[in-house]
């Protein structure tokens, strides 16, 4: 029993110095730039004009970069024809703003249900969707490569995370790689950026293939169970270290989604109250997750939720995300 005593007691001991550490690394501010991650599908999904959701984010809260996905189910939609005309036109409309995109390719992009292939692959052997993904991720690629708006590619969303999360069965790990390649030599003048689990990944693999890596960061969610589950216990020191293990710099080491809206894991906006979601999601909280975000050492820091803030401003009467997320972005510019 004394042994066990002891054992435990070094763990306890451990524990407490390597969260002193990595709390001594977390008062440090740095100088942040925002970007805003988009969803036409999630817009639509709440009800809203996606192409007036995406307009007014680019003229009234000016965003310098963006996150947009050329999805595989939007752009082949019917197999062997593709159809560019809807990142067409949000590419476009980021031309004429200014505004810098990273473009989301592959079989996985932002938003549920995380893999986004079209329908017609059910049909397939995996040796066809193989050919097929890589097919596509291609026409992608020569299509935008030379397109003004474009700044960095992101090769696929959280390709390696280690649970099972969204409707993702067809996913091909393996082709991660052929995808990689073909970025790089189709189009060398762009970077590439990928991404992981903030705190539910080691990050190796996504952090050493890519040349920017983004990590999620979610602050307040719900378990499986419904109950509301908070990280504030974790420094933010942790997420800069866990970036210099692997070599990456303040300019190689974003916040791809920076929490900014609630946490469903049933239902959504449409039919739960205000109240409920306020729970993992208000004014304090959203200002407080990103006065959090300048302390992990993330040159950019790309924001959550862009469609129900103008869901909240627009059908709610409520536009306190919204206008809070316009000074912060306004003051970053100043």
């Amino acid at each position: 029993m004394k042994i066990l005593g002891y054992i435990l007691a070094s763990i306890i001991l451990i524990i407490v110095i390597l969260w002193i550490i990595l709390w001594s690394f977390s008062h440090k501010t740095y100088p942040v730039d925002y970007g805003i991650s988009f969803s036409p599908d999630h817009a639509s999904s709440l009800g809203l004009d996606w192409k007036e959701t995406y307009i007014a984010m680019l003229t009234d809260l000016k965003p310098t970069y963006i996150r947009i996905a050329a999805m595989w189910s939007d752009i082949e939609h019917d197999e062997g024809t593709y159809d560019f005309s809807n990142v067409d036109w949000m590419m476009e409309q980021a031309v004429q703003q200014n505004t810098k995109v990273v473009l989301v390719v592959g079989q996985k992009a932002p938003r549920w249900p995380e893999c986004h292939v079209p329908g017609w692959v059910s049909g397939i052997d995996s040796s066809a969707y193989h050919e097929k993904l890589l097919a596509y991720v291609k026409a992608v690629i020569e299509h935008y490569k030379d397109n003004p708006a474009l700044e960095l590619w992101q090769v696929e969303n959280e390709a390696f995370i280690r649970f099972a999360f969204g409707e993702c069965a067809r996913f091909d790990t393996e082709a991660v790689s052929d995808e990689l390649e073909y970025v790089r030599q189709l189009d060398p003048a762009h970077k590439i950026v990928m991404t992981d689990s903030g705190e539910l990944s080691t990050w190796r693999l996504p952090a050493t293939l890519s040349d920017i890596f983004g990590t999620t960061l979610y602050r307040k969610v719900r378990t499986p169970q419904g109950y509301v589950f908070s990280y504030n216990f974790l420094p933010a020191g942790f997420y800069r270290l866990k970036a210099a293990l692997w070599g990456k710099s303040f300019d190689s080491f974003f916040v791809s989604e920076l929490q900014g809206e609630p946490w469903f894991t049933t239902g959504s906006p449409l039919d739960t109250s205000v109240s409920e979601m306020e729970k993992t999601m208000n004014s304090d909280t959203l200002a407080n997750n990103m006065s959090y975000a300048t302390h992990v050492g993330a040159s950019r820091v790309y924001l959550w939720g862009v469609e129900w803030w103008y869901f909240m401003k627009t059908q709610k009467n409520d536009s306190r995300y919204w206008d809070l997320i316009q000074q912060t972005i306004a003051s970053s510019h100043s």
